[in-house]
């Protein structure tokens, strides 16, 4: 017989703890003693049962559970492989710690919080969910076609949102926790970390209880947390951040959103079109950093579906009482049931002591890392959120891959010269490229050309022509540089456009393809083709 302790995480009272008890005494042989209190699990098993079954048993039940025991991270013993320490649990990190193991190292992974990071828990994936449900929702009520019948939906808050949390669910265990129970060279340890020199790290547990962990190669893939404004009296209130938002039961009468960039267009008319009122206060436009046609006519496309947009406005100061809050604004008092604060996302490296390592940051405290994936420190890496990358789960899968092949002997720079980017609105936002503005700021003289959506066949056939399609091209060479969307499916078309500034294309080799017809992404070709001509003279699908 053998006996191991486990740190379990995920319990929340004692009967969390007989559960986990349950699961463990289902394995044959085993007898398990669990205190959630110290968030421990004492084991006798046989010698023929696995630590990894163990860890599978409490995994299946739905708790997290790590070996308890710092022999096995804080020593090498007669492992001769390199260590790499990943510190987050998010599609960074994972794609990290897979290449890492496909390289020959063994991988320790450290979250203090729910496995598998913003993106699959309370970021992409379950305001996708909303937002398509808010979309059926609309198109209930709204759609444009004669002869259907159109009807006020009947909206279950608390069953969209199970249904939710039930995928979510799916994701989390089919992508990050599988890969745990199959891949014996990756192994989950709870805690917070935190440096104590530039290969050793301190682990706290829940209970407080410290590990050190010694690595070979620190990946920090820590993500980003979302900016709360020091505006006098929000702290006292029970505002909401996205992930409150997504969470949330029930739908506000009133909801005000502060802030206009990503998440707060995406979750306002995700709301809009669920049954709430709306009023978005932009501290100067909607969408402020992108063209500003795209602001413009999302905008426009709010107001037509009654969200209340209110430009150059702030609030001065909020309170809450009896179910309500009240914010002075520029725009005098508004009031509302729900507040969802969306003005951005920090990164989270303020508690990981980065300067014991000699890690250096920017003075947003993103981790400052070369086209190679390397800090300061020779033999730390960062990747996402937590860097000074664009804030998309593919940019930081793409960077935790290329980061552990430097981290394992190889040489992988990450391109970020072409990223394309999506809003997910309806109409969506999307851009890849230079605007004309970035252009301009870079020296390079352009040529643009803006299409209207009524221009394209396929909105046309759908009904759907609010938006536009817009190339930014080099006068000196024609060549593409730039595409913005304002479009149904844009994040489909974007990925075309994409591939023509990877290659180089001009506006001419452009308007000379061949694009499948009635479909969106013609309207790049179409665009193209009104660098020379106007398309209103064209018939349908000319060449």
């Amino acid at each position: 017989m053998g006996t191991q302790t486990l740190t379990i995480s995920g319990m929340t009272c004692d009967h969390c703890a007989s559960s986990v008890e349950t699961a463990l005494a289902g394995v044959s042989g085993v007898t398990a003693r669990v205190s959630y209190e110290k968030s421990q699990a004492r084991v006798d098993h046989p010698d023929n049962v696995s630590v990894e079954t163990l860890l599978k048993s409490v995994r299946d039940a739905g708790y997290e559970a790590s070996v308890h025991d710092s022999e096995a991270t804080n020593t090498r013993g007669d492992d001769q492989r390199t260590h790499v320490v990943v510190i987050g649990s998010g599609s960074g990190a994972f794609a990290a710690a897979i290449k890492s193991t496909e390289g020959g190292a063994r991988v320790t992974i450290i979250e203090s919080g729910t496995i598998g990071g913003t993106c699959v828990n309370v970021g992409c994936v379950p305001s996708k969910i909303m937002i398509r449900a808010a979309h059926v929702a609309h198109l209930q009520s709204s759609h444009p076609f004669e002869g259907l019948a159109r009807q006020v939906p009947e909206v279950d808050r608390r069953a969209l949102v199970a249904q939710q949390t039930r995928r979510v669910e799916e994701l989390r265990a089919a992508k990050y926790v599988s890969i745990l129970d199959n891949n014996p060279d990756i192994t989950l340890m709870n805690g917070f970390a935190r440096f104590k020199d530039g290969q050793t790290l301190v682990v706290t547990s829940d209970t407080g209880e410290e590990q050190i962990v010694h690595a070979d190669r620190v990946l920090i893939a820590t993500g980003a947390a979302s900016i709360i404004p020091p505006i006098p009296g929000l702290a006292a209130t029970p505002y909401w951040t996205s992930t409150e938002a997504l969470e949330a039961e029930a739908l506000p009468d009133h909801l005000v959103v502060i802030g206009s960039s990503v998440v707060a267009v995406e979750l306002a008319q995700a709301f809009r079109r669920l049954g709430s009122e709306v009023t978005i206060l932009a501290r100067h436009s909607l969408l402020y950093s992108s063209d500003p046609e795209l602001g413009a006519g999302l905008q426009s496309v709010f107001e037509s579906e009654g969200i209340r947009v209110l430009t150059n406005t702030q609030a001065q100061s909020v309170n809450y009482a009896d179910g309500r809050f009240v914010l002075d604004t520029d725009e005098g008092e508004i009031a509302g049931d729900g507040l969802l604060v969306a003005v951005g996302r920090a990164p989270n490296t303020a508690e990981l002591n980065l300067s014991a390592a000699g890690v250096e940051t920017d003075r947003k405290g993103a981790i400052v890392i070369d086209e190679r994936m390397r800090t300061s420190a020779d033999n730390i890496y960062a990747a996402g959120d937590c860097t000074s990358q664009p804030q998309f789960v593919y940019v930081a899968a793409a960077a935790g891959t290329r980061a552990a092949i430097n981290m394992t002997g190889g040489d992988a720079e990450l391109d970020l010269s072409v990223v394309p980017e999506v809003i997910f609105t309806d109409p969506q936002v999307a851009t890849v490229g230079l605007d004309e503005a970035a252009a301009k700021a870079a020296g390079i003289d352009t040529d643009s050309r803006t299409l209207a959506l009524e221009n394209v066949p396929r909105a046309l056939a759908n009904f759907e022509t609010q938006g536009l399609i817009k190339l930014v091209a080099d006068v000196s060479t024609g060549r593409i540089i730039g595409v913005q969307v304002l479009a149904p499916e844009g994040g489909e078309i974007i990925q075309s456009a994409a591939l023509a500034i990877r290659n180089q294309m001009t506006v001419d080799d452009l308007a000379g393809q061949l694009f499948p017809y009635l479909t969106m992404v013609e309207g790049l070709k179409l665009c193209a083709q009104t660098f020379s001509k106007d398309v209103k003279m064209l018939s349908c699908c000319a060449g």
